[in-house]
């Protein structure tokens, strides 16, 4: 059986529950959220906008071995939680990608927990984890036809360099 990468959301409970992706990933067993800094896993990969370095290949292995963390925050505060994390992560930026999600449709980098994790997942070439978590809302597997084209030629990038080299094309 394939292992699956662990997903952990950093949830600091700012946000409407009504709409919120990192509760039904963790209603559905998807992802664990958690609300104390000092238990997410030391080393995890943090997605983080605000990081040097973009998500890549490159980045399979500390993924599998330690998870992915994804913060859901108000973005008032989340460059000082970001901040916060990224003393025990290691913080990857997720490159151009269009939100599908009906709030923030069609806008970059505007993505849901839920769309950043299947991003992630997608890169690193897990493909059918990221499948069966768009499958919890009736709009997100149009995020995967939406960047159908910028998912693949990420996914084929051996590292960060050709991960922004190929991002370069979409905007």
């Amino acid at each position: 059986m394939k292992q699956e990468i662990q997903l952990i959301v950093f949830h600091t409970n700012k946000d409407d529950p009504k709409k919120c992706t990192a509760r039904k990933l963790q209603r559905f067993g998807f992802a664990t959220l958690e609300r104390n800094l000092r238990k997410i896993p030391r080393h995890a990969l943090l997605l983080n906008p605000f990081a040097e370095k973009s998500l890549s290949r490159e980045d399979r292995e500390t993924s599998l071995k330690y998870g992915i963390v994804a913060l859901d925050c108000s973005w008032k505060t989340a460059e000082i939680t970001f901040q916060s994390l990224e003393v025990t992560s290691t913080s990857r930026a997720l490159p151009f990608l269009l939100a599908a999600n009906p709030v923030n449709y069609g806008k970059p980098f505007q993505l849901t927990t839920l769309e950043a994790f299947a991003a992630a997942l997608y890169i690193l070439d897990e493909i059918d984890q990221a499948k069966t978590l768009l499958k919890l809302y009736t709009w997100s597997l149009h995020f995967l036809t939406l960047n159908r084209q910028p998912l693949e030629d990420y996914r084929k990038a051996k590292s960060s360099t050709e991960v922004i080299k190929a991002m370069k094309q979409y905007f």
